[in-house]
């Protein structure tokens, strides 16, 4: 190969680099960004959850939630802090980890001090999950803890358990995942209804 035809199929290269580069690093991606804008512009913007034009979260994040007059989310493994989408990530124990039975049982020991009386705690609520991120728990997880939010709002169980039933998130197109309740909407939602006046998580 001559030194002629290497300079032209440099360029040549160089050339199509450049079309590539201009067509999907720049193109491309303002196309989708364009029809995610328009086509689904509150996902577009991180599914923000905005309440009294205040943004509390986005509808795909967990946050953490202690206090008695809140739903609790799924543990997060997440670290430094729960729900750190910066670090996202399981914890990586395995059934037969001790680490994972100590962690279980302190988290039980939680539920059973903050919801006395009460047994056969639902399993999404003491297991963290994959991503540390889920902001969702099952419908059997927010009623368990109706009685402990109802009393500490000072509003009836049937009020609570009301709200829970409109917020339970049915199968995706009837058939994909299990039913779900998403906690920050179902203690937004919960902020509205309540006679007490917000508190502090």
């Amino acid at each position: 190969m001559t030194a002629k035809e290497i300079q032209n199929q440099s360029i040549v290269a160089l050339k199509v680099i450049c079309v590539f580069t201009i067509l999907l690093g720049l193109f491309y991606p303002a196309l989708v960004t364009a029809f995610g804008q328009v086509l689904f512009p509150k996902q577009a913007q991180g599914s923000l959850i905005v309440d009294n034009g205040q943004v509390r979260g986005s509808a795909l994040i967990g946050q953490f939630f202690d206090g008695n007059n809140y739903f609790w989310g799924r543990p997060s493994a997440t670290s430094p802090d729960p729900y750190n989408s910066a670090s996202s990530s399981g914890s990586n124990w395995g059934p037969n980890n001790p680490a994972l039975w100590a962690a279980v049982k302190q988290r039980v020991s939680l539920y059973l001090k903050n919801n006395p009386g009460l047994s056969g705690i639902p399993a999404d609520l003491v297991t963290a999950s994959g991503s540390g991120l889920d902001p969702d728990i099952s419908p059997e997880a927010a009623f368990f803890q109706v009685k402990r939010v109802a009393h500490s709002r000072g509003i009836s169980e049937a009020m609570v358990q009301k709200l829970i039933q409109t917020h339970i998130q049915k199968r995706q197109w009837g058939f994909l995942g299990e039913p779900r309740v998403n906690v920050l909407l179902l203690n937004t939602a919960l902020d509205q209804i309540s006679k007490n006046s917000p508190v502090s998580r």
